[in-house]
């Protein structure tokens, strides 16, 4: 019999009734370290005050209204991303994968309006993730996330993740855009090298397409940067965020210039719960926290220290790990043992850890999370390590 909870997870045994940081706590009592943060999204960790009295405020006032009207919280949390951004304009979404919707729908609409509706096809590589949406695997392309859900939505050429020949030579009179993750999550914690980052802008500009940036995942300071595009020195046309802006509500948004939004007019989309007063009153908290020159030092430093005692679990380890990838605290340990058995003995651990693709595990805390935390995620890994090299996960 189908359970009531439609069974399309294969869940941890694990029930959380509380968090607090970098922690949370069963219903027995025990205390796991969360180097997950629900998957890059509880950026200031877990109940966090000031996001606690952002949302409590908000909700003894007002939670929805539609975008039918005027919404305050809204406003105040778009003019906070145009300011800290390339951006010129924002429309708020629920998830990443409605914000991948709206980032296709946007770049083709441009092209249609500038009288070449023919430019509709978006170049994306292999091993990303857009999401689960039509669109969104359809981005992907890849047989786990596409089998048995065509037929798919046409448009999408795919291409090997690095290969900057490719692109220019996958370019036709039909292209519209390139759509690119910064840093891969679900591929592996796979970054794009500042010069690549950097072509692709040149390549867009040459060839008159647009750049989609989707930083869903590696997005609102999880790099140590507020986006991860800022290290290679470039900006995007279009740029899809979502998890950490929410810091734990569910949040996302679009981000644009002027000229690449000029095709969405009145009427041309929308959402009923995207932006609302509760979201956007938290999201503005985030981003007062998180947008700081100050915290983002700190998410630096502290990305430095957790990076030096991952190499060293690596060299102490060799058995069961490889190396260590990706940026600021968006980091992977792609392993040599199965990465799901890592995973799991780090359960047996009280630890949290994310699986990826590759064999690697990610490791995603909070931005805030402590230097006694880091030590602590570091003997855990380190016990997690042995238990495999003795075979007892």
């Amino acid at each position: 019999m189908i359970p009531s909870v439609l069974p399309t997870y294969n869940r941890a045994p694990l029930e959380f009734v509380e968090g607090a940081g970098a922690w949370l706590t069963t219903a027995d009592g025990r205390r796991f370290l969360d180097l997950g943060s629900g998957i890059a999204v509880n950026a200031l960790g877990h109940a966090h005050p000031a996001l606690v009295e952002a949302l409590t405020n908000q909700a003894q006032k007002l939670w929805h209204v539609s975008n039918l009207y005027h919404i305050p919280q809204q406003q105040a949390l778009a003019d906070k991303l145009v300011e800290h951004s390339f951006a010129d304009t924002v429309f708020f979404t629920n998830s990443g994968t409605e914000s991948c919707e709206l980032a296709v729908k946007m770049a083709r609409k441009y092209f249609h309006d500038k009288g070449q509706p023919e430019r509709v096809e978006i170049i994306t590589f292999d091993g990303s993730f857009h999401g689960r949406s039509s669109a969104g695997i359809a981005a992907a392309g890849s047989e786990k996330m596409t089998k048995g859900f065509g037929p798919l939505l046409p448009g999408f050429k795919h291409l090997m993740f690095g290969d900057l020949d490719g692109v220019t030579n996958a370019i036709t009179e039909q292209t519209a855009a390139i759509l690119i993750e910064p840093v891969q999550g679900e591929g592996g914690i796979r970054a794009v090298p500042d010069a690549e980052l950097k072509a692709l802008r040149a390549i867009c500009d040459e060839h008159g397409l647009l750049l989609i940036l989707d930083e869903v995942q590696c997005g609102v300071g999880r790099t140590g940067k507020l986006f991860a595009h800022e290290w290679a020195g470039i900006t995007p046309d279009i740029m899809m965020v979502a998890k950490g802006i929410g810091g734990g509500f569910p949040l996302g948004a679009v981000l644009a210039t002027e000229e690449a939004a000029s095709g969405m007019t009145a009427g041309t989309h929308g959402s009923t719960y995207g932006g609302n007063p509760l979201g956007c009153a938290v999201g503005c908290a985030v981003m007062d926290h998180i947008a700081d020159a100050a915290f983002l030092a700190e998410v630096n430093r502290k990305a430095g220290l957790l990076r030096q005692k991952l190499e060293g679990l690596v060299a102490d380890h060799p058995e069961v790990f490889e190396e260590v990838r990706g940026a600021g605290l968006m980091l992977g340990l792609k392993c040599k043992a199965a990465n799901l058995d890592v995973v799991k003995a780090g359960y047996e651990h009280e630890l949290i850890t994310v699986p990826a693709a590759d064999n690697v595990i990610r490791l995603l805390p909070p931005l805030t999370l402590t230097d006694d935390d880091i030590a602590e995620a570091h003997r855990r890994l380190d016990a997690v390590a042995t238990s495999l090299s003795a075979g007892n996960p």
